[in-house]
């Protein structure tokens, strides 16, 4: 006979028993099973344990947390209790806690991998994402089948620009578990990032073979096909997508971009309902306002386009949390670090030639970059490589150690940008030895630019600092490194330091940075594209001047309007907004040079 306070456990069959009953669907009887059993060994951690397990699945989160202590108090080293607690608590969204529990569960018994898992994905939630890779790769290590592993692996790869390895980690979660959805669907937006959209529509495709109800695949397809020309496809995607999950804030704002489509009124009470409901997370109602924002931008509301706007745009600054000062910051370092008084080389002396000419097309956002990278594409000597984020990921790191004075810009330093650069052009596996790079702002490395790569040909474009100024507020930029676009003294004080930097390196390297004015080559379209091409060292063709037929893909927020003839007049768009833009105007300073 059982005796009360005896402190061994039970027998394993009443509790299996009790298990398979709370399994089976008697969950209210198992509850009341297992706390019988709890008061007749009250000194057995598996029963509490247990019992956690029973209230958390019941959704009974503070009860099951209750259980897991008192399991602990009886058992402090039991590992399989630490990770049940971290993972309730991280269903209850405190995350440092469950972060703690899985630490604990680990330091008793590492070989986990679930609970090497489940740290990775709490440590990506706080963007720890270093600690977040280490733990996903040891998942894997002791479950080298773990497909959830390198799903997520490739996810955080995804989010640090690693496409290469993120497309690996997807590959390998689909060969362990072809029907991963999900991961076919991720594999596809690697695709998509290198330019190759039909690979990417047929995993997009493959994903919803295997869930038809998977509502970013169609959402994916749309953005696909936008970048191929064929907007009634992208239409019928993005609907699907809304048919499948009327909550799918990226589909509301894809669609809202596409002049050929006109919201409905149901639409747009979706959205604004959207915005009173509780749960949605701060991406969706960033990107819900800036969709409501375009809508009434088209319907001529102004109170309501700049209602919506200004909150899109605050929520986005503080999802980025994001400071002016530091990028004024880097740009005064930069003009430091180049200062004429410098030892920086004056010209490489062992560089090797390259048979690929890079230019550089830099400038402010909406500044016209797309554009004049369609027209000079066009050629028939030219690749044009879109938005490359190469030179950026190259001389980031190398900026951190100039500011610590552990190196300085020798030589050395400039051949390793010019061979990693060069390297990565090479990969593009493009005939053409003329490659075009429009990130707009490597207008920031001009000096590195020009030192590294004395053959390169800089194209800068100026437009009038109200309407470039205007159209970047009104547009959602997912980069991370664009964070001055979401707040008017922040937008007007970027560009103001862009302009100085600008004037900095006119000086510096005088007739080295060729400047095209964007007003005037929409107004001049043939003389302005003759003295680019003359510049850039091209004979004149004919297909330059029909840029609009020009079928290569287009990623940026410009990606519509290229697709259409030169249009005049887009620089004075900002004077109908003039009064809620005021404190943009206000703080723009007038050009430099």
């Amino acid at each position: 006979m059982r005796k009360v306070g005896q402190s061994q456990d039970p027998p394993r069959e009443l509790i299996q028993l009790i298990i398979d009953n709370f399994s089976n669907g008697k969950k209210k009887e198992a509850i009341i099973e297992i706390e019988l059993l709890i008061k007749d060994y009250p000194l057995a951690p598996i029963l509490f344990n247990i019992s956690g397990t029973f209230y958390k699945s019941n959704g009974q989160l503070d009860l099951a947390i209750t259980k897991f202590e008192h399991a602990l108090t009886l058992r402090p080293n039991y590992a399989e209790v630490h990770y049940n607690i971290g993972i309730t608590f991280r269903e209850l969204g405190r995350t440092e806690e469950a972060i703690k529990s899985y630490k604990n569960a680990l330091s008793i018994k590492n070989a986990n991998p679930n609970a090497h898992y489940n740290l990775g994905n709490a440590l990506l939630s706080l963007k720890q994402y270093d600690d977040a890779i280490e733990h996903f790769k040891s998942a894997i290590v002791f479950n080298p089948k773990f497909a959830l592993a390198y799903n997520n692996l490739g996810i955080l790869n995804k989010q640090l620009g690693n496409d290469l390895e993120a497309g690996k980690n997807f590959d390998k979660a689909l060969a362990i578990k072809p029907d991963y959805a999900e991961a076919a669907n991720d594999r596809g937006v690697i695709y998509q990032n290198s330019g190759d959209h039909e690979r990417a529509i047929k995993y997009y495709q493959k994903s919803l073979k295997i869930n038809p109800n998977l509502a970013d695949a169609y959402n994916n397809i749309g953005h696909a096909e936008i970048e191929l020309n064929n907007t009634d496809n992208a239409i019928k995607s993005f609907e699907k997508a809304l048919s499948i999950n009327p909550t799918l804030a990226n589909a509301y704002y894809n669609l809202s971009r596409l002049k050929q489509y006109t919201i409905s009124k149901e639409q747009v009470a979706k959205m604004q309902s959207l915005l009173n409901t509780d749960g949605i997370s701060q991406s969706d109602l960033i990107k819900i306002n800036f969709a409501l924002a375009g809508v009434n931008e088209y319907l001529g509301n102004q109170d309501e386009l700049f209602k919506a706007l200004n909150e899109g745009n605050r929520l986005r600054k503080e999802e980025l949390n994001y400071s002016l000062d530091k990028d004024l910051n880097e740009h005064l370092n930069l003009k430091n670090l180049f200062n004429i008084t410098t030892s920086i080389p004056e010209k490489l002396v062992s560089y090797e030639p390259s048979k690929i000419r890079p230019i550089f097309i830099v400038g402010m956002p909406r500044s016209g970059t797309t554009l004049v990278e369609q027209i000079i594409s066009s050629h028939h000597q030219i690749h044009g490589a879109g938005e490359l984020n190469t030179l950026n990921k190259i001389i980031t790191p190398m900026l951190s150690n100039f500011a610590t004075q552990e190196t300085n810009v020798s030589e050395k330093v400039l051949l390793t940008i010019r061979k990693v650069y060069l390297d990565f052009l090479s990969s593009l596996n493009t005939p053409a030895s003329i490659i075009t790079d429009k990130m707009p702002m490597n207008f920031r490395y001009i000096g590195f630019i020009l030192k590294a790569f004395p053959e390169a040909k800089i194209v800068h474009l100026k437009r009038d600092s109200r309407a470039v100024c205007w159209s970047i507020y009104k547009s959602y930029f997912p980069a991370k490194g664009l964070g001055f676009a979401f707040n008017m003294e922040d937008l007007a004080g970027y560009h103001n330091s862009y302009n100085e930097l600008m004037f900095f390196w006119h000086q510096l390297f005088p007739n080295k940075i060729y400047d095209i004015s964007y007003e005037d080559l929409t107004t001049n379209q043939k003389e302005e594209t003759k003295k680019l091409l003359e510049y850039c060292k091209l004979d004149w063709d004919d297909n330059c001047l029909k840029f609009h037929k020009n079928e290569r893909s287009v990623k940026t927020t410009s990606s519509l309007q290229v697709r259409e003839r030169m249009y005049q007049g887009s620089s004075e768009a900002w004077k109908n907004y003039k009064t809620h833009i005021q404190p943009l105007i206000d703080n723009l300073k007038p050009y430099l040079n």
